[in-house]
């Protein structure tokens, strides 16, 4: 074997073992069970992660007194909180934030939560988000749900 071809093959198992590690890297996958924070954003084993290609709009704040531990938040964080329960979690790291925070696809039950926020009319599709996405947020507006809705906010006289 030459000194030349040995070079060779040495420099492309070098460049085979950089290179694997940092496509693994940017497909970190975080699976747990997550909190929902008031904004929408999912805590899961301690990385705050926003659902990808989506904005979760500050809408109401309400409680429920009828469940225990009472739960309180927005109605768009309390409705990704009741979908998701007590299911893990999984997110597939997009992209990282300036702030340290994640935007990841992630899904409960094998139901894409950010397509599920959009479909109930508690997001609206970012930009660069997939085609769907606005398709489904213009449905979601022409049915009239979620933050399309008719307010339930309590009328003061």
């Amino acid at each position: 074997m030459s000194k030349q071809y040995l070079r060779i093959v040495i420099i492309w198992i070098a460049y085979i073992a950089l290179a694997i590690p940092l496509q693994a890297k940017s497909q970190t996958e975080i699976s747990n069970y997550a909190f929902v924070q008031d904004d929408g954003a999912l805590r899961i084993s301690g990385n705050v992660i926003r659902l990808y290609g989506v904005y979760i709009p500050p809408t109401g704040h309400t409680c429920y007194t009828f469940v225990r531990p009472m739960p309180c938040g927005t109605r768009a964080s309390l409705a990704l909180d009741f979908k998701i329960g007590v299911e893990f979690v999984h997110c597939t790291e997009r992209s990282r934030n300036p702030d340290g925070t994640i935007n990841a696809a992630c899904t409960a039950r094998g139901e894409d939560l950010s397509a599920w926020m959009l479909q109930s009319g508690w997001a609206v599709a970012l930009p660069d988000a997939p085609f769907e996405y606005a398709a489904m947020e213009k449905i979601a507006r022409a049915k009239g749900v979620g933050v399309w809705g008719i307010p339930v906010e309590i009328i003061k006289r």
